[in-house]
């Protein structure tokens, strides 16, 4: 049983890179507590280096993260440096289709002692997490530049594709994800496949192959919805919903409404996970606006890294990285439930530095 994990770190642009320097330090005593020993491998990557070298990431940096046993990712990407085509420059969707990260996994869990935006009391119910399938959907000409024709001046084209393989991955991945927390909790384990059935013949075949999954999984109940209805229900009920397998583009504007329900971007961990390979970030994006302010709220990087050891854990059988994700987890939530740090979206005045101190102090 390895207890030594090779963990690439990209930094990225705006935040990013505070956000990180912030994580780096609460991971030093975690690393201590559970006899753990994380060798950091950094990386430049991202829309500033791009705009400083044109080479936003290298073959090298790929490397290595082929190599790693995890990566955890700050953020990249700046608005006003882009693509001559005008798309964002974002290495980490060439990361997700390099490495196979097909599922896309963005917890949402309300935080105790963080202003919720529901009034309803139940909302301190919510613990759901979005599934997104991150290699195909409508994310597919992004993928394959050459699946559609060239843009003109009077149109341009998207494909999206769907197919078997991608899709029943995802289901299992779903599915698999049901049952453990279900064990953990009996309240839940049920999975909910988020489509557009009634339009689009790929998510009709999307839907249709959700099915064949959930009749090999019969313990777990199943159902599917459209994303419409969904993301009204997201507002009016979130804490009725578990699991929610969904298309690309779905999921990633559904996870921007699922932070906004626990407070912001600045909760929201996520993790981009294949079958070999698996890469951790907080879902928010570079937010240049207030880089360098030292006012980012470093939490869901925080929470991230203990999805990031959860898995190492997890897939090396060693219980100390299960145990050190747990630590980071009740640290935060005893920060926030205690009042000792409220961050800056939500009108306190605690920034980077004072959070990093007090989850530190929270172990």
């Amino acid at each position: 049983m390895t207890t030594d994990f090779r963990i690439v770190v990209l930094p990225g642009d705006g935040i990013g890179v505070e956000v990180m320097d912030a994580c780096l330090a609460l991971l030093e005593p975690v690393q201590r507590k559970a006899a753990l020993r994380l060798a950091y491998e950094p990386h430049p990557g991202g829309a500033a280096a791009y705009r400083d070298t044109g080479i936003a990431f290298s073959d090298a940096a790929m490397r290595a993260c082929e190599r790693a046993d995890a990566i955890l990712f700050g953020s990249m990407g700046l608005p006003d440096v882009r693509h001559p085509d005008g798309t964002e420059i974002a290495p980490q969707l060439d990361l997700r289709k390099h490495l196979e990260l097909y599922a896309g996994v963005r917890p949402i869990r309300a935080i105790p002692g963080v202003p919720l935006p529901l009034a309803d009391p139940r909302a301190k119910d919510i613990d759901l997490v979005l599934v997104r399938e991150q290699t195909e959907g409508w994310f597919y000409g992004r993928y394959h530049a050459s699946a559609a024709p060239p843009a003109t001046d009077d149109e341009a084209y998207d494909v999206g594709r769907v197919t078997r393989k991608g899709s029943e991955r995802l289901f299992e991945f779903s599915f698999r994800l049901a049952e453990r927390r279900r064990a953990r909790n009996p309240k839940k384990g049920r999975v909910t496949c988020v489509d557009k059935a009634n339009v689009h013949r790929g998510l009709a075949f999307f839907r249709r192959v959700f099915w064949e999954v959930a009749k090999r999984h019969p313990g777990i109940p199943a159902e599917d919805a459209y994303v419409d209805a969904v993301a009204l229900n997201l507002i009016r009920k979130p804490w009725e919903f578990d699991v929610l397998p969904t298309e690309n583009q779905f999921g990633d504007i559904l996870s921007d409404l699922g932070a906004g329900l626990i407070g912001g971007m600045g909760l929201a961990p996520s993790g981009d996970i294949g079958d070999r390979h698996a890469l951790f970030q907080p879902v928010g994006g570079s937010a240049p606006d207030i880089a360098g302010k030292g006012i980012a709220n470093p939490t869901a990087t925080f929470l991230s890294a203990a999805m990031m050891l959860e898995w190492l854990g997890d897939r090396h059988g060693v219980p100390q990285a299960l145990e050190a994700a747990s630590a980071i987890e009740r640290a935060v939530d005893r920060v926030f439930a205690s009042g000792k740090a409220m961050s800056v979206e939500f009108g306190g005045k605690d920034g980077t530095a004072a959070i990093t101190r007090a989850a530190i102090a929270a172990l």
